[in-house]
C-alpha cells in the first residue's frame, strides 16, 4: 500500500521500523527488497551495524532530516512502519533531554545482574514503572537499567516523561492504519513466519550468533531472540519457531492497542485482500482530501484513471 501511495502522490518512503535500521537483519525484520520498491526511494534502512545502539532520539533527528530533504524537492514524505514511539517522536516533535545519570547506582544494578541474573532487577522495574516493563524485554539489560536509573535520579518514570511530551502535531499529517480480522491476521502472521524460515531465517540468525553478538539491542528483535534460544539449547527449532509466531501475534495485538490509544489514526480494513484496488482508491481519496487542494485531487483522479 505504501508503494502505491508513493507512486500516486510523488512520495518517498522513510522506514519507521526500529530494527530495519540494522545491516544484515533482512529476513527476520521482513525488510523490503530492492525489486519490491518499484523505484520508490527508501530511507533509514541499513544505517547501523548490529552491535550499535539506536534510539528514538536518533531516529527523530534522522527522520526530520529526511522529511526536510524530501519536502524540499517537492515530494511527499511517507513514514511507513510500526515502531509507535519513533513515529510519535517525529510528528509530535518530542523533546529528548538527557536525564541525569548515577554511575554508582548503575554499576550496582550491573553487579546485581551478574550475581543474580536479570529477574530481580526486572521485578524492580515492574514495581516502579509497569508501563516500561511491558515495552522492554528483560534481555535488553541496557534499557532495563536505564529505565530504573531515570526513576532513581528524577522520581519520574520513563513512561511519565513520555506523557509530558507535546501533543500538537509538528507537521500537517495524515495517519493511515491498516487492520484486519484478528483470525485472518494471525493466520497471515503464521504464514509469514513459515515463509521466513523457508527463506533462510535460521541461517541469518546463526550468522549473528556465530559473531558472538549477544547483549545487543538488535538481537532483542522478534525473530532473533527466539532463534537464539534454539542455538543456546533452550528450545528445539520447532519450539523456537512456534514461540516466534506467538510473540509476533502478541506484538501485533500490542501494536494495534498502542496506535489506537496514542495516535489519531484513520483505520482501513484490509480483510478482503481481493478488494485491494478498491482500497487503494479509498485510501488515496482520503489522503487527497486531507492533504491536497481540489485541483491537485482532480489531477490525482485523472492519474488513477490513466
Amino acid at each position: 500500500m505504501s508503494i502505491e501511495m508513493a507512486k500516486l502522490f510523488n512520495g518517498e518512503i522513510i522506514s519507521g521500523d526500529s530494527m530495519q535500521v540494522y545491516k544484515g537483519m533482512d529476513i527476520g525484520t521482513a525488510k523490503i527488497k530492492m525489486e519490491e520498491m518499484e523505484g520508490v526511494p527508501h530511507y533509514l534502512l541499513d544505517i547501523k551495524e548490529p552491535d550499535e545502539p539506536f534510539s528514538a532520539a536518533e531516529f527523530q533527528e534522522r527522520a526530520n532530516a529526511c522529511i526536510e530533504d524530501i519536502h524540499g524537492r517537492g515530494k511527499l514524505p511517507i513514514i511507513v512502519g510500526g515502531t509507535g514511539l519513533y513515529i510519535q517522536s517525529v510528528i509530535y516533535d518530542y523533546q529528548f533531554s538527557e536525564a541525569p545519570s548515577d554511575l554508582e547506582y548503575r554499576e550496582g544494578l550491573e553487579k546485581q545482574i551478574r550475581e543474580s541474573g536479570i529477574d530481580p532487577v526486572f521485578d524492580q522495574l515492574r514495581k516502579v514503572d509497569p508501563e516500561s516493563a511491558k515495552r522492554i524485554h528483560p534481555n535488553n539489560v541496557r534499557r532495563v537499567i536505564r529505565a530504573l536509573e531515570i526513576f532513581h535520579c528524577t522520581g519520574k518514570t520513563m513512561s511519565e516523561q513520555l506523557d509530558d511530551q507535546p501533543t500538537e502535531l509538528k507537521y500537517e499529517t495524515c495517519i493511515i492504519g491498516l487492520t484486519m480480522e484478528r483470525e485472518k491476521l494471525y493466520q497471515r502472521i503464521d504464514q509469514r513466519v513459515d515463509g521466513m524460515v523457508d527463506e533462510g531465517l535460521i541461517h541469518e540468525v546463526q550468522s549473528f550468533y556465530d559473531q558472538g553478538l549477544k547483549d545487543c539491542q538488535s538481537i532483542q528483535a522478534i525473530g532473533y531472540k527466539e532463534i537464539y534460544d534454539y542455538f543456546d539449547g533452550r528450545a528445539s527449532v520447532d519450539e523456537a519457531v512456534e514461540t516466534l509466531k506467538q510473540n509476533s501475534r502478541r506484538y501485533a495485538k500490542r501494536q494495534l492497542t498502542w496506535f489506537r490509544n496514542k495516535m489519531d489514526v484513520i483505520w482501513f480494513n484490509m480483510t478482503d485482500l481481493e478488494g485491494f484496488p478498491k482500497k487503494i482508491h479509498e485510501i488515496s481519496g482520503f489522503i487527497a482530501g486531507k492533504l491536497f487542494n481540489e485541483g491537485e485531487y482532480i489531477n490525482l483522479e485523472r492519474k488513477e484513471e490513466d
